[in-house]
């Protein structure tokens, strides 16, 4: 299978599951709080390449990709490197330098959820929503219990393994992620026509 065709039977996942979040937010009223970051700031944050091969393919086709790894391959902290924090002393408040081609784990945080061990879904989402929206937050775990429709994580990397099932298990530090994608890309491409007849942009 093409990285385009990959890409696109990701973004179309990515779609799905966007549509998904809409209507569990509309029926929940839960929702983050404006110019958080906090989640996005947490260090050692981990993701499969293959949830951010649409972003590397957009890097590679705008002649970014080998620069990108440069940055990642010097980075020396685990902090997602696509995270911009608006203050260097609180990280907490920020937003995705490429919210457009943000990883599944970064969707699914905060409106998705997890089996605990007993097979009963959990919402898995972070403690400002818990503690700024109790009662809106009490009311969706009770109607999840009951049946309201939520995604599931381990639906979502089901569906992520059925496009390519090497790049969706390992589960790696989403900064190895990134590298991982970009390398992806730009090995396919050393020795097939680029997209569309294009020249080498990488």
């Amino acid at each position: 299978m093409s990285i385009e065709h990959k890409v696109r039977l990701v973004e179309e996942l990515f779609d799905r599951l966007e549509n998904e979040i809409s209507a569990f937010q509309s029926e929940t009223n839960l929702h983050c709080r404006t110019g958080c970051g906090k989640c996005c700031s947490t260090p050692d944050i981990v993701a499969s390449p293959l949830e951010f091969l649409p972003w590397a393919l957009y890097l590679f086709l705008n002649g970014k990709a080998e620069e990108m790894l440069v940055e990642l391959n010097n980075k020396s902290n685990s902090n997602c490197h696509l995270y911009r924090p608006l203050a260097v002393l609180d990280r907490s408040n920020g937003s995705c330098s490429n919210y457009r081609y943000r990883g599944l784990i970064c969707r699914l945080f905060g409106y998705a959820a997890s089996r605990d061990k007993y097979g009963k879904l959990r919402l898995a989402t972070c403690k400002i929503i818990k503690e700024e929206q109790q009662q809106n937050y009490k009311d969706t775990e009770e109607a999840i219990s009951k049946g309201l429709y939520v995604p599931i994580f381990s639906d979502y990397y089901m569906q992520l393994s059925q496009i390519d099932n090497r790049l969706a298990i390992t589960l790696l530090p989403i900064n190895e992620a990134l590298k991982i994608a970009i390398e992806e890309v730009l090995h396919y491409y050393a020795y097939r026509p680029f997209p569309g007849g294009l020249e080498n942009i990488a």
